[in-house]
């Protein structure tokens, strides 16, 4: 199976919800992995939740369907950050 990735953003002065503004398999989520790896962003593996964030578009805010599970990363990446 191919390496999937998925990067998320999150504005709330800018926008309701979080946004997928990077998406790719096999050498793409490479990239993706090694450029937030490069910036210090913090990588949460989800194979459930990088299938169904990959079928949203690119620039588009994630479904209200899944606000639960990216507040669950987003905490994530909070307490990840924070530890430092």
């Amino acid at each position: 199976m191919k390496q999937k990735a998925v990067a998320l953003s999150y504005d709330r002065e800018k926008s309701g919800a979080p946004k997928v503004v990077a998406k790719g398999e096999g050498a793409i989520a490479q990239n993706i992995i090694k450029i937030a790896e490069l910036n210090n962003v913090p990588i949460k593996k989800d194979e459930d939740l990088i299938e169904l964030l990959s079928k949203v578009e690119i620039d588009k805010e994630i479904p209200e369907a899944l606000y639960t599970a990216v507040v669950e990363v987003f905490s994530f990446i909070y307490k990840t950050t924070n530890k430092k």
